[in-house]
């Protein structure tokens, strides 16, 4: 952080984010952001819609790539631990403007995640009020499937989870370890009821990828998955708040490996229960469906209230990672000071914690225009999803990168920090290619449709343009000191030293 200055001249005492998390911490909080039950209830349904049954096996191919972009995150972090990770990594390594549109792609799309997962909650709360028999206010009609409505409730519940989130992380990830563990164990009853008394017989063309249509299919099946597994590398935004680098990293990988072994269970234990038109028809609500057809009440609520509680944690996880991204980038003047700020008695940057959170209450207000909540939850994945891909891929190949020297290594470490990046890198680029094509066959007009390509397409390069203005005030009117030497700050200010690049390996 940028230190101020006192009148003497002399640089005033830096506050300094309070390290208070272990691997179980940096696990609750990458897999709060992951949000498993959330994107088993709102995710597979739409992934159905798109690749069929082969939905399984989608998972498992999304899982490869995603697998050796964290073992490039885990190898950055070892040399150069920063909660701004890609922003500070790339900026490094492939240029300030590449490193400032990683951050702001980041930034922007977890708020844009935000702004709707917050109506999700309120959906999900409006059909709790349902099944009580609690269907109208006054004149107001409470319905789960209005945008509207959902936003109001969802808007006064994220007020609530803010708070939480900005008054320390220590006690945020307790909390969402507990939701966390009652969240998986209700999914993993669920599904392996589903597996054995499912109806629909097993085949193994569900692990078969050769069995899947064409290319542009895999490429969005692809994309969409990967925006489910997002959150993972919300262990290392906060990498400066945990113990060792390395704890940021077992978090990472923990996190990916069960969350891969769940959603791969529950897709089979959908498909086992649920028809694929079943499913594609409850895009919004699989679980909550899923969890009807095996259970009489108040048991088949169960689901449903896993899904309420992962909404909960899944907004506290996507707050935290984004006040620490604008931290990160506030620090170097690529963003205002207002970012920089931590507090005093909580060691969180409470009030960039504070103006994410009116950001995103704004993107969900503005969200009213899509009137149904499951074509909300398409427009948004479908956005988000090309993003994530795109930051994602940036990072990787910003490793491959920076140790290229590495390639003279033994063939074993050649692979792993450099070739095994690179390919996953080129990967995530690749599918954002084939999906931005077929987005560009799509349709022939404009139209605010989750099912218009051009609409599809305007979300996310709509983004990009502004994180390109932004970057161009962050240079020439802030005058960062990021854009002419490419390096992040940390909370220490301290420059690595060249040897440093040899513990990748």
């Amino acid at each position: 952080m940028v230190a101020a200055r006192h009148g003497s001249g002399t640089p005033a005492p830096r506050r300094q984010l309070a390290r208070s998390l272990g691997v179980l911490g940096s696990w609750a909080v990458a897999a709060s952001g992951v949000a498993a039950t959330t994107s088993i209830g709102i995710g597979l349904g739409a992934m159905v819609t798109i690749v069929g049954t082969q939905l399984p096996i989608l998972l498992v191919l999304a899982f490869l790539p995603l697998l050796g972009i964290a073992g490039a995150y885990a190898k950055l972090n070892r040399v150069e631990r920063n909660c701004g990770n890609g922003y500070v990594w790339v900026g490094k390594s492939l240029g300030p403007w590449f490193g400032f549109l990683t951050g702001w792609v980041l930034l922007v799309g977890t708020l844009i995640y935000l702004g709707y997962a917050g109506t999700v909650t309120g959906s999900i709360l409006l059909r709790f009020a349902a099944k009580v028999g609690l269907r109208q206010l006054g004149p107001v009609a409470l319905d789960p499937n209005s945008t509207a409505v959902s936003t109001v409730v969802g808007l006064v519940v994220f007020a609530l989870v803010t708070w939480v989130a900005a008054t320390g992380l220590g006690k945020t990830a307790k909390f969402q370890t507990v939701l966390l563990v009652f969240e998986y164990a209700t999914v993993a009853y669920f599904c392996g009821w589903g597996l054995l008394a499912g109806d629909q017989e097993f085949s193994w063309s569900w692990l078969n990828p050769f069995a899947i249509s064409s290319m542009s299919v895999l490429a969005q099946g692809m994309v969409i998955a990967v925006f489910i597994y997002w959150g993972w590398d919300a262990a290392f935004s906060v990498t400066e708040e945990t113990i060792s680098p390395e704890t940021s990293a077992r978090g990472g990988y923990l996190t990916l490996c069960s969350t891969m072994v769940l959603f791969v269970v529950a897709a089979i234990a959908f498909e086992r229960v649920l028809s694929p038109a079943e499913l594609a028809a409850h895009p919004a609500d699989a679980l909550v469906y899923f969890a009807d057809r095996l259970a009489a009440e108040p048991w088949a609520s169960l689901p449903m209230l896993a899904l309420l509680l992962s909404t909960l944690a899944s907004l506290l996880a996507a707050l935290i990672p984004t006040a620490r991204q604008a931290l990160a980038m506030g620090r170097d003047r690529a963003l205002g000071a207002v970012w920089t700020r931590v507090h005093p008695r909580y060691g969180t940057p409470a009030a960039g914690t504070l103006r994410c959170a009116g950001i995103a209450a704004f993107i969900a207000v503005l969200a009213v225009a899509i009137p149904q909540v499951s074509a909300l939850v398409l427009a948004a994945v479908n956005a988000v999803g090309i993003l994530v891909a795109f930051y994602y891929g940036l990072t990787a190949l910003s490793c491959a990168v920076r140790f290229r020297t590495v390639l003279r290594s033994p063939p074993l470490q050649a692979l792993t920090v450099v070739v095994v990046p690179a390919v996953c890198g080129l990967a995530m680029f690749a599918l954002g290619g084939v999906l931005v094509v077929s987005y560009l066959g799509k349709s022939d007009h404009f139209a605010v449709d989750p099912d218009n390509g051009w609409f599809q397409l305007m979300c996310p390069g709509v983004v990009l343009a502004l994180g390109l203005v932004a970057a161009a005030v962050a240079k020439w009117a802030r005058r960062s000191d990021y854009f002419r030497t490419g390096q992040g700050t940390d909370e220490s200010m301290l420059e690595l030293r060249p040897a440093e690049v040899d513990r990748a390996g």
